[in-house]
């Protein structure tokens, strides 16, 4: 039941974070990075909170003893604020360390969704193979439905809300209450935990009724993040828009091109064009080429704002890449 229980984790986490990934149309954040939040995700962030869980936990088992009110209280109270910060460690780190690859409130989004999906899919695995252990088959059939489809998507939302207050200290550089911004998102991320696990932890006592509050949080908390990823791909279109043109007048890139970049639906058919006519080298080049022309623009938007000397220089080296890739793809 180990390996099967390893299967149901790991195949929807996959998934889930491809579907994340396909979410990014305009300028893919790099694999090495991503599969690195992930990773983080389902390794330190687990073994950390696992820690710190039992560490804060104990005063409760103290006081309530090793029963069912003890486990709620810890699940309630504690892990909230425990895995949050464990997974929330990352993000500062992309922010420290890789701060230049984000470039808008929606790879912030991404990364949370990341780490949160990795931490999903380890902590999935120990729930499963104990709960087998405990209830048998059925109960497993249960938790997998729960945990999986229902709530798949929960550790993804929670740490998206730390990931958009990230972005907001890289993007807002000017406003002074930026930095207010990460506490906040990781507030609303134990919020969202705690509600969640509240729920779940009184399920015995309030029956079905436990299923609104957690559903109405789940859902509701994920439509909204959708809705602002929404919002952000389209705000991302408008800066290619806006920045790229200049660039079809400098000569940089044509028309066609311009029409491309600014295009998810057509960059996808140029990159079939080029698979089917130049292989995959050619396919690979000209996802390279169209993003950078989308780091580009997002480059000029943020001197554009700020008037930073590096932004220049980065620019020029952008455009040096830029025009390498067009002489291949001519």
């Amino acid at each position: 039941m180990i390996v099967l229980s390893i299967f149901a984790a790991v195949i929807p986490a996959l998934l889930y974070a491809l579907l994340i990934y396909a979410f990014d149309r305009y300028e893919k954040e790099p694999l090495w990075l991503l599969a690195a939040t992930f990773i983080w995700g389902a390794i330190p962030a687990v073994i950390t909170a696992l820690i710190f869980n039992a560490l804060f936990g104990l005063p409760f088992y103290l006081v309530l003893g090793e029963n069912g009110s003890s486990e709620a209280a810890v699940a309630t109270f504690v892990a909230p604020l425990v895995e949050e910060s464990a997974k929330g460690v990352a993000l500062l780190l992309v922010l420290f360390f890789w701060r230049s690859q984000i470039d808008s409130l929606l790879d912030g989004i991404i990364y949370g969704s990341m780490i949160g999906i990795g931490f999903a899919m380890v902590e999935n695995i120990f729930y499963f193979v104990t709960v087998f252990d405990e209830g048998g088959f059925e109960a497993w059939q249960s938790t997998f439905i729960l945990r999986v489809i229902i709530f798949g998507f929960n550790h993804a939302l929670f740490t998206s809300m730390t990931g958009l207050g990230i972005a907001v200290v890289r993007i807002y550089r000017d406003d002074p209450l930026r930095f207010l911004a990460p506490v906040a998102g990781w507030s609303v991320a134990v919020v969202l935990h705690f509600i969640h696990n509240a729920s779940a932890s009184l399920g015995d006592t309030l029956g079905g009724l436990v299923c609104l509050p957690m559903l109405g949080n789940a859902w509701g908390g994920g439509l909204i993040t959708v809705a602002i990823m929404i919002w952000s791909l389209v705000q991302e279109r408008r800066w290619l828009q806006t920045y790229l043109r200049e660039e079809v007048h400098n000569g940089l890139i044509t028309i066609r091109q311009y029409e491309i970049a600014t295009s998810s639906w057509r960059r996808i058919g140029a990159h079939i064009d080029l698979f089917s006519s130049r292989g995959i080298r050619g396919y690979t080049r000209s996802v390279r080429f169209y993003d950078r022309l989308s780091k580009l623009a997002y480059l000029k938007h943020h001197e554009d704002w700020y008037h930073d000397p590096r932004t220049l220089e980065q620019m020029g080296r952008l455009r040096e890449e830029i025009a390498g890739y067009r002489q291949f793809l001519a």
